[in-house]
């Protein structure tokens, strides 16, 4: 048991001796296509919406 311990630790401490922080560009270039990403499923999410409310009720 302490040797799986021990060896998830060591992974832990090597991804964060290898993580670095982003410059300002890499992280406002991530910022925005995240953003555009919820913007985009959101849209999807409301046309879907649109169309099941106002479709006729025969249909369904």
């Amino acid at each position: 048991m302490a040797l799986t311990d021990s060896l998830k630790l060591a992974e832990y401490t090597r991804i964060l001796k290898l993580a670095r922080k982003p410059d300002k560009d890499e992280f406002t270039m991530i910022a925005k296509v995240a953003g555009a990403g919820i913007l985009l499923i959101g849209f999807i999410g409301f046309l879907i919406y649109l169309i099941l409310t106002e479709m006729p009720s025969e249909i369904l």
